[in-house]
């Protein structure tokens, strides 16, 4: 069983299971999180049925009270938290954090009472913001430090995939609440209490697993967090004045915001369709179940897409799908739509992830990350306390035309103002991220889901055989190193492996590459590079690359079309489109089936040459800014292509991290090697 991270990059989730203390503690943080999605949908439950009969406003606030005091810890105690957690042995933390919020959730249907239900609740949140930090610090005492990503994707993974299944069970619960009260009059057992029950048993179990446990005692290292404020304040300082990423945040806490709304009245929403508990786990589950798709399946179906579009027609699909939720309110349609809005957010959340860890410099992306993070809670807290009260204010009003008339719930227009906020957001972003101003994006999406080829798919040859990959970087990357390594590698697999690079890999490109790198030759304009380049490039292919691949060989080349792109592209700003058609036309629309971009700063890379450097490597420092964004934008715009690892870490760390990614590229069993490995060329330098 495997998942794929952020770009892709295959999680071996099997690998890390077998661990067995880290096996438990993910058991326990599996069982916690089921039982926190399963406390969200009881106790907003809960609080419409001891609110029934009230005015509509009480009941509005009811519901996103429990919200709203899910939240407020981590904006009253986040930055000393962390800080306690780390100075008390954390399997207490563990232990007793599970225990008593056991106790918390089974007593409030025991009591029975609204209060006790929002104390009891904020008691909860109160205690599970010391025991994430302490189950953070927890993990890398458990698992070996190169599988610690690993872990930790599969932490986030378990946290919000388990949304559904809480749904799901929500649901049937629900469902079996209403055959048991047909079938036994008298006897009506509520959904919501007994999902509270079983809530206060997944803890009691998450609590026995950590017991078992060894784990090591606290080392007393972690600072405290933040203060929430001051990170929000000096992120949007930076934010502001970085147009990609004040686009991308803006989006994401725009999104925020519409959901955090919808959160307010969902419980409400669904009386009105009198779809009850049953409605209410099924929309919910929707949602999850739609954004996990959006998340997984959403950029491999439109991997040809330019990411930075499909963020804004992911916010603005969500939009569009929840003005027609509130203005259509049927039960039925409901659940699809909800399952559409989940699928535009999830696309809009990791492209938007992706895009932040791409394009943010490793000096500030960790406060952006955190600005991100601080900030919507925030804007989450903000919507949901502000919902209830358009929706009270709205109220419950007729429209009459003749015998026609129309019913508008106050939770129906709050989804419809949500909706058009979202469309309004995606509208912004789309128009601030744009990276193809003139192209229809409809047009783009519509290519992408029939297939259509397009540059990135023409060159996938269904009947070549051999694994083509190509490591890209700016000057001083270490590309050269990692071809060397991974031949070596690949060689004592017993694999046929062709190293070669751009230009100069053939007789006639070397005679190219003097023209195009010399500093003695008389540089050539910017067009008369791109051809020069596209005709050592057409040689490369026909005599080295293609008939390579076509045996079964492994093609490693230090350097292909994206080269191009990004530095007669972006570099000498020319047209995009104009070099994509010349070199495709020039291979034959033969593509990488992987591309590493080795990433490193200008002057980091320049450090590691000797003197003199040739034409390009002397080009001034925005050049090869412009170059380096160039890569980034070509690896955001298809990240399954791409792989794209930090070349400032040392050499065997990059080399273990491309291993990784290309094993599952590999062909198996190795093929019989009739003819003995080659190589065009030897690489010589950067």
């Amino acid at each position: 069983m495997s998942r794929h991270g952020p770009l892709g990059a295959p999680v071996d989730v099997t690998n890390v299971l077998q661990i067995k203390s880290f096996r438990r503690l993910w058991i326990s943080l599996s069982l916690s999180s089921l039982g926190d999605w399963l406390s969200l949908l009881a106790l907003m439950s809960l609080a419409t049925i001891y609110t029934q009969g009230h005015p509509a406003i009480v009941q509005y606030f009811a519901v996103s009270g429990v919200v709203i005091l899910k939240l407020a810890p981590y904006l009253l105690f986040g930055p000393i938290a962390g800080w306690l957690a780390d100075r008390v042995d954390r399997k207490v933390i563990l232990v007793a954090g599970d225990l008593l919020r056991a106790a918390l959730y089974i007593s409030i249907p025991l009591v029975g009472r609204l209060d006790w239900l929002l104390i009891a609740n904020f008691l909860a949140e109160c205690i599970a913001l010391f025991w994430t930090p302490a189950k953070d610090a927890t993990v890398p005492n458990l698992v070996p430090k190169r599988k610690l990503e690993q872990a930790n994707q599969l932490s986030l993974l378990t946290t919000y995939g388990s949304a559904p299944v809480a749904a799901g069970l929500f649901t049937v619960l629900a469902a079996a609440s209403t055959v048991v009260a047909g079938a036994v009059p008298g006897l009506n057992p509520d959904t919501a209490d007994v999902a509270l029950y079983i809530n206060g048993v997944t803890f009691l179990i998450a609590g026995a697993v950590i017991f078992s446990l060894s784990i090591p005692k606290n080392s007393h290292n972690i600072p405290p967090q933040q203060n929430m404020w001051r990170v929000i304040w000096e992120g949007w300082r930076y934010a502001a004045g970085t147009r990609l990423v004040r686009g991308l945040l803006l989006g994401m806490l725009g999104a925020f915001a519409a959901g955090g709304a919808v959160v307010g009245v969902a419980r409400p929403f669904v009386d009105t369709l009198e779809a009850g508990n049953a409605g209410f786990g099924l929309l919910f589950g929707a949602v999850f179940t739609g954004m996990a798709a959006g998340m997984f399946l959403g950029p491999r179906l439109l991997h040809n897409v330019s990411r930075r579009r499909m963020f804004g027609v992911g916010i603005g699909v969500s939009g569009v799908a929840m003005i027609i939720i509130g203005l259509v309110p049927e039960m039925v349609l409901a659940a699809l739509l909800a399952l559409v809005v989940g699928a535009g957010a999830g696309i809009a959340w990791i492209i938007g992830l992706t895009l932040l860890g791409q394009e943010v410099e490793d000096e500030v992306r960790g406060r952006t990350f955190a600005f991100l993070h601080a900030s919507a809670r925030v804007v989450l807290l903000g919507a949901v306390a502000l919902a209830p009260l358009v929706a009270a204010a709205v109220g419950h009003q007729r429209f009459s035309m003749g015998e026609v008339s129309y019913d508008l719930y106050g939770s129906s227009a709050v989804l419809v103002v949500s909706g058009l906020l979202a469309l309004i957001v995606a509208v912004i972003t789309f128009r601030q991220m744009n990276d193809r101003p003139g192209e229809p994006v409809l047009g783009e999406i519509i290519s992408a889901l029939r297939g259509t080829k397009t540059r990135g798919e023409a060159g996938t040859q269904a009947d070549l055989p051999g694994t083509f990959i190509v490591l890209e970087g700016g000057e001083g990357a270490g590309k050269s190193t990692q071809v060397r390594q991974l031949a070596i590698w690949l060689r004592e697999e017993g694999f046929d492996v062709v190293t070669t690079r751009e230009p100069g890999a053939t007789k006639l490109g070397m005679r190219l590459r003097s023209l195009l790198l010399d500093r003695e030759n008389i540089g050539a304009s910017p067009r008369c590079e791109v051809l020069l380049y596209a005709a050592d490039r057409a040689e490369h292919v026909e005599t080295v690359i293609r008939p390579a691949l076509a045996r079964g060989a492994i093609v490693i080349s230090d350097r292909y079309v994206d080269s191009s792109l990004a530095y007669q592209g972006a570099g000498r700003e020319l047209s995009e489109q104009e070099i994509t058609s010349v070199n495709t036309w020039a291979t034959g629309g033969l593509t990488p089936h992987l591309t590493v971009l080795l990433d490193i700063p200008h002057e980091q890379g320049t450090a590691r040459l000797g003197e003199p450097g040739d034409r390009v490597e002397d080009e001034p420092a925005e050049f090869h800014s412009r170059v380096r964004a160039g890569f980034k934008a070509l690896a955001e715009r298809e990240p399954d292509r791409y792989l794209v690892v930090d070349a400032q870490q040392p050499v065997e760390s990059i080399t273990h991290t491309i291993q990784q990614r290309l094993r599952p590229l590999l062909p198996d069993p190795v093929p019989d090697q009739s003819e003995a490995p080659t190589s065009a060329m030897p690489i010589v330098g950067e």
